[in-house]
């Protein structure tokens, strides 16, 4: 659904719809937009004189509502909870996108921090780079890196 006159730029929230001009948009009986106020349906914004100020958005719901009433068979009570699963599902949406992003900034705050841990020459517990080994100290107990072959003795 578009929410919005995205060429005049007018934000689908702003209330400056008086209700007989949002009836016209929405083609409806002003009253009719009065009872769907009273149920629930599309609870427009207040002016300061207690008139009704619809939006954009609202302008749009109106239509859906006509939409699922007449083409649908849906009746009034049905259009509310259809609303209502419809606003809780963009809320649930929302929520998983905030998730996910939060659980890819974890993730990637531990890609960087992650330490691995080896057992230093000594046996203690040293802290190295990812895929590098640490580092043996020279001794005369170190391999040479020389090839031995071992030759079983003749009988």
């Amino acid at each position: 659904m578009d929410s919005g006159d995205q060429r005049s730029g007018l934000h689908p929230d702003a209330a400056v719809f008086v209700i007989s001009v949002a009836a016209e948009l929405a083609g409806m009986h002003p009253q009719t937009l009065r009872q769907y106020d009273r149920l629930g349906l599309v609870s427009p914004s207040r002016a300061s004189g207690r008139g009704r100020r619809y939006s954009p958005r609202d302008v749009v719901m109106l239509r859906e509502v006509q939409r699922l009433s007449q083409e649908e068979g849906v009746n009034l009570a049905g259009i509310k909870r259809i609303l209502e699963l419809e606003d809780q599902v963009s809320a649930l949406q929302a929520r998983v996108e905030e998730l996910t992003a939060e659980v890819a900034r974890v993730y990637e705050a531990l890609q960087r921090s992650r330490r691995v841990f080896a057992a230093g020459p000594e046996g203690e517990v040293v802290a190295v780079e990812r895929g590098r080994r640490p580092q043996r100290p020279a001794s005369t107990f170190a391999p040479s890196g020389a090839l031995v072959v071992w030759r079983p003795p003749s009988r």
